[in-house]
């Protein structure tokens, strides 16, 4: 049986370029053809071409003439521009979590933790909007690249609800580490918020999706959230904050601290927590509260391989986890984490929705409503945590 061909662009090459181009070569369904990468770093696209044997573009529409499928990969600040250029051109946009943001006014003075974020939230909202108005018109879709979505513990979840028709009382998730190790992350002005955006995205999506499913199974209408309130807190950039070198705390003007309480429509709640304060490795996870089950999701750490090693030096040239810090002692190391943070999955999924028309998982209304209740919550945050309405699409 010959496969389709799909060929396919990659835009950005820095961290999510490259667990892409490797979740690409483990798709299995469709053939494809990575046609080459752009970069506003010409240097650094240079590199990342050469280094896989691929084309690097001089520019975004050079590319976006030889290609199907688009992955974007860039800073958030770049998200709407990729995807609606690919969109306008009637091509698929593979779009990197958060699906996009506000990144300030522009201006010298801009200060991601002075400025009202009711900005925030009405140019987010309008950023949305422009992002589905091009999907609309277009031959091509936005698969929203949330891999929590597909990590095998979620999908698991997922088939549960669905065979037991379980209601879903409360969710509470997590994701928290010692801090991102992109420089630009410090700053508003490039990652569209601080860790409530760039880390809360991602157990608040898989809450969001899983409500989602839940009313799918039952009345075919999805369970959208209704309110949310928040509190955000800069920990490390407090004066009495004492460095002992393990945590990141260089951030200009951003969060590294969020929680956040959501309500649906159908009264059910979810807590959601993110900061770049824990040390110790990834801290990933989502328990499901429902009705006939109990259900811990866990994504990074999970027990499934654990490996004690007595000297750090011993594993020198050992992989063990992200963000584990020191290789000594017992250590939760997973067999494959990409598999079971999602990232092959996501791909297989999408490629088979371009190709043959499967159903969508991760799609632009979850991107959207996800954006829609973090800018919110941003705006309780500001408000000392009073209630917002949450807008859903």
């Amino acid at each position: 049986m010959n496969k389709p061909t799909l060929r396919v662009g990659i835009v950005g090459a820095g961290f999510s370029a490259r667990f892409h181009y490797e979740a690409i070569r483990k798709v299995y369904s469709v053939d494809v053809d990575v046609k080459g990468v752009y970069a506003l770093d010409r240097e650094q696209a240079a590199g990342y071409a050469a280094e896989r044997g691929i084309r690097a573009y001089d520019s975004l529409e050079a590319l976006l003439d030889d290609v199907d499928v688009v992955h974007c990969c860039v800073l958030v600040a770049g998200h709407e521009q990729v995807a609606v250029a690919a969109l306008e051109r009637g091509k698929f946009a593979i779009v990197e979590k958060p699906l996009t943001g506000y990144c300030g006014d522009g201006s010298d003075s801009f200060h991601g933790d002075r400025f009202p974020k009711e900005d925030a939230l009405r140019h987010g909202m309008a950023s949305v909007e422009r992002m589905l108005e091009a999907e609309a018109k277009s031959a091509g879709r936005i698969l929203y690249a949330e891999n929590w979505v597909y990590a095998p513990s979620i999908q698991k979840e997922r088939e549960i609800i669905e065979k037991t028709g379980a209601q879903i009382l409360w969710m509470h998730g997590e994701e928290s580490h010692s801090g991102s190790h992109n420089p630009t992350y410090a700053y508003w002005k490039y990652s569209g918020g601080g860790v409530m955006l760039g880390k809360g995205c991602h157990p608040l999506s898989a809450a969001l999706y899983l409500k989602r499913v839940e009313g799918r199974a039952r009345n075919g209408q999805p369970i959208r959230p209704k309110t949310v309130s928040a509190r955000t807190h800069a920990i490390t950039r407090m004066d009495g904050f004492r460095d002992e070198g393990h945590i990141r705390r260089d951030y200009y003007d951003i969060d590294d601290f969020s929680m956040m309480h959501v309500t649906f429509e159908d009264g059910t709640l979810a807590t959601v927590f993110a900061s770049d304060i824990v040390i110790g490795g990834i801290h990933n996870w989502l328990e499901v509260c429902a009705n006939n089950h109990r259900t811990f999701c866990n994504i990074n750490p999970n027990n499934a391989l654990q490996v004690y090693n007595p000297l750090d030096a011993n594993f020198r040239d050992v992989y063990t986890v992200e963000k584990i810090g020191t290789k000594q002692g017992w250590t939760a190391m997973p067999a494959d984490e990409d598999w079971t943070t999602g990232y092959p999955q996501e791909i297989e999924a999408f490629y088979r929705t371009i190709a043959f028309g499967e159903p969508l998982e991760s799609d632009s209304r979850l991107a959207a409503d996800s954006i829609s209740t973090i800018y919110s919550a941003y705006v309780s945050a500001e408000r000392g945590g009073v209630e917002m309405p949450v807008r859903t699409f």
